[in-house]
């Protein structure tokens, strides 16, 4: 007797609370997708219809063939990728001399990368896009890696700093006693050791990247035009294309998911061995 209520009382007051917080996570992406499948007629529909009677791709085909879409999802990636990679070329090293070195200013810095993260973005907006018209980066792939940078580093910075805090310096001391030069040590001692938090970062990096918006709306034009910036297009005045509008937000999360999928495990990792340190 005293088995069955403990575990119906763990339904109800676990159980059926977790469902109740993911359905209601997941209930817009959802309902999203099953938008993008509805025809045209059927999505404006009163009573509202939940599930068409007559699913359909058109959505996604009229997407892909008639707009620029494709392009823009290209777009996206290289933006994405590049300021991964950027984030990560400066991070790391950054990270590294936080974490080994005392200077003047370390505490003080440190405490400067959380608080610009604090910060609105539509503070900087402004001064970026000037320097970006005057370097002549404006509507191009650097100009929106950069301007996603701004943000993405500092934060990335004190990620990795907590990381290879938890590694001991013992390590170190041991490779640069066998011969190795800073630089080797950091290549081929620490690096494996923190890359769960490596993948970690990386994975906030894109992901940031991916979504954003505003820094992609003041950055791009004609040439360069990121998904989320795409999408806005379909909402118009005095309409919205509610079709291509869902189908774009569907595979917009396609890619965030899948990666998601792929390094799941060592995302997990890396977040759970970072999160005690600092």
């Amino acid at each position: 007797m005293i088995d069955r209520r403990s575990h119906l009382r763990r339904i109800v007051e676990v159980e059926i609370p977790v469902l109740l917080i993911v359905l209601f996570a997941i209930g817009p992406y959802a309902w999203m997708m099953i938008t993008s499948i509805k025809p045209s007629a059927e999505i404006s529909q009163w009573p509202v219809r939940y599930w068409p009677d007559q699913p359909t791709l058109q959505h996604y085909r009229d997407l892909l063939a008639r707009t620029t879409f494709s392009g823009n999802m290209r777009d996206s990636f290289i933006v994405a990728l590049g300021a991964s990679a950027l984030g990560l070329a400066v991070s790391i090293p950054a990270a590294y001399a936080f974490s080994r070195f005392s200077f003047a200013g370390r505490r003080l810095l440190m405490t400067q990368f959380l608080v610009i993260n604090m910060f609105p973005i539509v503070l900087i907006i402004i001064p970026l896009f000037v320097l970006m018209r005057r370097f002549g980066l404006l509507d191009t792939h650097l100009g929106i890696v950069l301007g996603h940078s701004t943000f993405a580093i500092p934060f990335s910075i004190w990620m990795l700093t907590s990381y290879m805090n938890a590694i001991p310096r013992e390590l170190d001391e041991a490779a640069r006693i066998d011969g190795a030069s800073r630089l080797q040590a950091l290549r081929f001692v620490i690096m494996p050791v923190v890359m769960p938090g490596v993948v970690t970062t990386g994975i906030y990096i894109f992901v940031t990247s991916w979504n954003e918006y505003l820094f992609a709306m003041m950055l791009s034009g004609q040439s360069v035009r990121t998904v989320t910036v795409a999408l806005q297009l379909f909402i118009g005045e005095f309409t919205v294309q509610w079709g291509l509008l869902t189908a774009g937000g569907t595979l917009i999360a396609i890619p965030v998911t899948i990666l998601f999928l792929f390094v799941q495990k060592r995302l997990v990792s890396g977040l759970t061995s970072g999160a005690v340190k600092s």
